[in-house]
């Protein structure tokens, strides 16, 4: 397992350098297929946000989904353990979902082999993906639930209709119901696109370019 350590704005001491590598060490504990951990540490100058000066981005690169956590300290050191522990939170989760999928796997295998009469064979599925595409609801506001694959992961869908608006409409329409981000079309660029609440009276765009290839 590789591990980086880069600095934006910031100089890596090899103190703090082999306190990330101790540390970055466990992850395999979590994931033994992991392939590099990469850090990246950026100080921000500006002396009004002392408090969040220092910012540690720590990302998992392994034969799975990329899994990545940041998080922000006066204190580079405490940034990089509180980024570790929500990384670890994270890798914890994806685990214990690999889990519970074989466990799924292993008794859907055997309970069909038993009604056969059959030697059971449980397929190999540590490298295997358990996401899949359910069907997309097609009446509008009836919730349908639908399960991913063979795992016990159920999706609940619903299909809204969706009236092109401002992105200043959707803010207020987020406002209205309350909820933390808002999914809309704009109206001048038909694109999806989703408002959210930063901090404050700052507020965040998401846009996809919706162009099917």
């Amino acid at each position: 397992m590789d591990i980086t350590v880069v600095g934006r704005n910031a100089e890596i001491s090899s103190r703090l350098r082999d306190y990330v590598e101790e540390k970055a060490t466990k992850v395999e504990q979590f994931d033994p297929r992991v392939q590099r951990v990469e850090v990246e540490v950026t100080h921000e100058r500006n002396p009004r946000q002392a408090d969040t000066a220092e910012r540690v981005e720590v990302t998992v690169i392994s034969k799975g989904p990329v899994i990545r956590a940041e998080a922000t300290s006066s204190d580079r050191f405490a940034a990089f353990d509180i980024a570790m522990g929500k990384l670890t939170e994270r890798l914890r989760r994806a685990r214990d979902r690999k889990k519970d999928h074989r466990r799924y796997v292993v008794a859907a295998v055997q309970e069909r082999a038993e009604q056969a009469g059959e030697e059971p064979v449980v397929p190999e599925t540590d490298d295997a993906p358990i996401e899949d595409s359910p069907s997309a609801p097609t009446e509008h506001g009836v919730a349908v639930e639908s399960q991913l694959g063979d795992s016990p992961v159920i999706v609940r869908q619903k299909l809204h209709e969706a009236t092109p608006m401002t992105v200043d409409e959707a803010l207020y329409q987020m406002e209205l119901v309350g909820h933390p981000f808002y999914l809309f079309i704009e109206r001048a660029t038909k694109q999806p696109c989703a408002v959210y609440h930063r901090h404050g009276w700052t507020y965040g765009v998401i846009r996809l370019d919706a162009q099917v290839m």
